[in-house]
């Protein structure tokens, strides 16, 4: 836990110290941080598998992965609309595009004899 030792000359006391239900006059408050300790080791052992080769590449074809589901959607499948309403009808036609879009990956995946590969390959800049 971190404590301002005195807060009493800041001009943004108000914006920083939050609470109204505190039994303290805001005169005699200070601002504390407190800082999980389970989450600095979390973060770090985050950080730690992230940056990592193998958490480098899986964050690259998250990323190729995503955005790329999108444009072919809309722009190869020409599904840019819902046709029909209603929470039921949506799921059900956002389940068929997403199976067609699944049977074409799958079918370029295999016209291609790449059926084994999951993950894009990171390119080596030497």
């Amino acid at each position: 836990m971190y404590e301002c030792s005195d807060c009493s000359g800041c001009s943004n006391k108000s914006k920083c110290i939050h609470g109204n239900n505190c039994k303290t006059p805001m005169e005699q408050r200070n601002k504390r941080l407190m800082v999980s300790k389970v989450m600095k080791q979390k973060r770090e052992e985050d950080i730690e598998r992230i940056t990592t080769e193998y958490g480098t590449q899986l964050r690259m074809n998250r990323s190729i992965q995503a955005e790329g589901i999108f444009a072919v959607t809309k722009e190869d499948f020409g599904f840019r609309q819902y046709l029909y309403r209603g929470k039921k009808n949506v799921l059900a036609q956002r389940i068929l595009v997403a199976l067609a879009y699944n049977i074409n990956k799958l079918h370029f995946k295999i016209q291609g004899n790449r059926t084994g590969t999951f993950l894009t390959e990171m390119s080596r800049i030497a």
